[in-house]
């Protein structure tokens, strides 16, 4: 077909409201497909509302990923859920020793050795500047087959935390902990349908809301964050390491229209590429959540 014969078409339908498939506008899952498609690395990306159905796109979401420090929402969710069986656990005090200290513990670095932190207040750093070693210290004192455990209850089918955080200027060997951008997300949604919903999910309403206003404090606010409206509030924990910038979270979670996001990555090549990636798929997903609203 002629140039003009196409385009003179093509006007017709728009003007009948028939778009023809060529021209016709790309779904959100097209859209995000093809911002991953082009970033620097391997993609997956995952998102819901909070509303029953299907979800907004799954790309790549049930592939295994790095998930540097993201694993921390499973450790304190494994904390909340403890107390909930364990009552007191929270208050239980974690003797903290300088030769535990590893690289990423901006926090822990300044406390003195000796000292006893309890298990409150060690969940606080982990999330809020994301400290290394105040997580190890809760994975040792929990256990990593407790905090799987909790992980598969929440339905984190490919979810493995396989070790402690390391000290990355090692440069050693070392089995990576893995999650999904399916995972992730399920988790999340588990945490907001619970504050949300005032029922028990994976853990109590009250712990969902707390664990959701630890997660708006987080302090990295470089990759979902960035990508949002200025005041857009996101309760989110991202994560990085050789390779790979993860980041998933809660977008506006006691606001009117909620949904869960996640996006990780992995062989990434160009790591300004990556974020602009991710701040991409961010702004179309929140976009289009609000217009579906109007």
């Amino acid at each position: 077909m002629k140039r003009s014969l196409f385009l003179g078409a093509a006007l017709a339908a728009a003007a009948s409201g028939m778009l023809p498939y060529r021209v016709r506008a790309q779904s959100l899952e097209d859209q995000i497909r093809n911002v991953l498609d082009d970033a620097p690395g391997t993609f997956g990306a995952f998102a819901r509302t909070m509303a029953p159905g299907p979800a907004l796109y799954a790309v790549n979401a049930y592939d295994q990923f790095p998930c540097a420090s993201t694993i921390k929402v499973l450790i304190m969710t494994t904390a909340f859920y403890w107390e909930e069986r364990k009552p007191g656990t929270l208050r239980e005090r974690i003797r903290y020793d300088d030769n535990l200290l590893i690289g990423g513990s901006d926090y822990m670095q300044n406390v003195r050795s000796g000292a006893r932190l309890t298990v409150r207040q060690l969940i606080a750093p982990m999330i809020l500047v994301s400290d290394n070693t105040a997580a190890n210290m809760l994975i040792e004192h929990f256990g990593v087959s407790l905090i799987n455990e909790v992980g598969r209850e929440a339905g984190m089918l490919s979810t493995r935390l396989a070790r402690p955080f390391v000290d990355y200027a090692m440069k050693i060997e070392h089995e990576p902990n893995v999650t999904t951008p399916y995972d992730m997300a399920t988790l999340l949604y588990e945490i907001e349908d619970g504050a949300r919903e005032e029922i028990r999910t994976i853990v109590e309403p009250r712990h969902c809301r707390q664990m959701i206003s630890l997660l708006l404090r987080q302090q990295d606010r470089d990759k979902i964050p960035a990508g949002l409206p200025f005041g857009v509030a996101v309760a989110d924990k991202d994560g990085e390491i050789d390779g790979t910038r993860d980041d998933a979270g809660i977008i506006e979670p006691f606001g009117d229209s909620p949904f869960v996001l996640s996006i990780y990555s992995k062989d990434i090549v160009d790591y300004d590429g990556s974020l602009a990636a991710i701040r991409r798929v961010a702004r179309l997903t929140y976009e289009s959540v609000a217009e579906s609203d109007l």
